[in-house]
């Protein structure tokens, strides 16, 4: 009998038959579910942030500083930005209406959709590539200098002190902005369909008092605070994770706005959906 025969089995083996591979160590996160690392601490995050809002102290200076900050990088663009969409929806639409015969609608048409739908992502895509690299940048810059393991050190929760009040103020500001952008849109469209379409300026008011109602203001108010936490809480994770030095910095300020994108028109379908089904039309 050769020495191979005598090679005892592992136990729960049969001989002859192939060994069994290694089960997987402690804490090995099991196959096919690794793309699920990121987004579950992307929403781990979100959830210390929530928390620590309610925690003192707060920085309320480093808010001030912060929300000065991102409107006045947004303010202008966001003015300028919304001219162009609010024309460029009047125009469309009235070209639509004209096509049916329902010049009336125009006004109600292209003023709930540059409300519900335009104004929001506007101020969502301008505060991601504008304050948000700004934010990922900063936060990047210091991780890797290792200023927030020295903040750990001395007993200082960097989610507190630096993610907190930035994301508090891209959430203030997408609020207020959502708001001048819808009014300086509505009056683009205004103008460009009374002006270039030869409009009538009383049946562009009748059409959206009569279709219009106050949930549609509350949604895109809603959808501009949800979209201005997730630019903040995308553009603080980024920051916070970056790899490969300063290098590293720069990728993570593009997978940022990249991801924030992403983000901003799957939830501003999921909230539309959710809305349409809740809040009736006017006069159903």
């Amino acid at each position: 009998m050769t020495a191979a025969e005598h090679t005892p089995q592992p136990p729960g083996e049969r001989p002859g038959e192939p060994p069994s591979a290694a089960p997987p160590a402690a804490g090995t996160p099991a196959p096919g579910l690794g793309f699920l690392r990121e987004p579950g601490k992307l929403f781990a995050l979100s959830l210390t942030v929530l928390r620590a809002v309610f925690r003192r102290p707060f920085q309320f200076r480093e808010f001030v500083e912060q929300f000065w900050f991102i409107a006045s990088v947004t303010i202008l663009p966001a003015a300028l930005v919304s001219i162009p969409f609010g024309a460029v929806i009047a125009l469309q639409v009235g070209s639509l209406t004209s096509q049916i015969s329902a010049q009336s609608f125009t006004g109600a048409a292209s003023v709930l959709v540059n409300i519900q739908q335009a104004s929001p992502l506007i101020v969502a895509l301008l505060i991601s590539g504008a304050a948000g690299s700004a934010i990922c940048a900063d936060l990047g810059s210091r991780t890797i200098r290792e200023e927030l393991d020295a903040m750990e050190v001395m007993g200082v929760s960097p989610i507190q002190r630096l993610v907190v009040p930035r994301v508090l103020a891209t959430v203030c500001v997408a609020v207020l902005l959502n708001g001048m952008v819808s009014v300086v849109g509505t009056l683009g469209g205004y103008f460009f369909n009374v002006v270039l379409q030869d409009g009538t300026p009383g049946a562009y008011l009748a059409s959206f008092s009569a279709l219009a109602q106050l949930p549609d203001l509350y949604i895109s108010e809603i959808k501009a605070l949800v979209f201005g936490f997730i630019a903040g809480i995308v553009a603080s994770y980024r920051g916070l994770n970056p790899r490969g030095g300063p290098k590293g910095v720069g990728d993570a300020v593009n997978q940022s706005v990249v991801i924030t994108f992403l983000l901003l028109f799957f939830v501003n379908m999921v909230l539309t959906g959710i809305y349409l089904q809740l809040v009736p039309p006017k006069g159903v």
